[in-house]
């Protein structure tokens, strides 16, 4: 008598178990080169959300560079006024460059 043995038994059952992973790790195969695009076009992109974000910290951040300037500024013109030629030129830094932030900080009506 003939008798199966126990390997060739176990070889058909493996086989239909493991085709389900090999199907998955197939279409995992074939999906990969599309998600990674994908992923590197968001990388690459920036949402309209998020470039008004970056650009309110940009305004926020001059706006505060800004009024530190008139700070200083208003601080150097009396240790000016005072006499202290140092702080007249100092002054005079300051004011060149509120100037050169003013155009850079949008104009709010209040």
């Amino acid at each position: 008598m003939n008798r199966p043995s126990a390997l060739a038994l176990l070889i058909p059952g493996l086989a239909l178990s493991l085709s389900g992973c090999v199907a998955s790790t197939a279409a995992s195969l074939v999906t990969a080169p599309v998600r990674m695009a994908g992923k590197a076009v968001d990388m690459a992109t920036t949402s309209q959300s998020e470039a008004d974000e970056k650009r309110g910290r940009e305004v926020r951040r001059r706006e505060e560079r800004l009024g530190e300037l008139e700070k200083q500024y208003r601080k150097h013109l009396r240790q000016c006024d005072d006499g202290n030629d140092d702080a007249c030129l100092k002054a005079r830094d300051d004011y060149a460059e509120m100037q050169y932030l003013l155009p850079r900080v949008p104009y709010e009506d209040r």
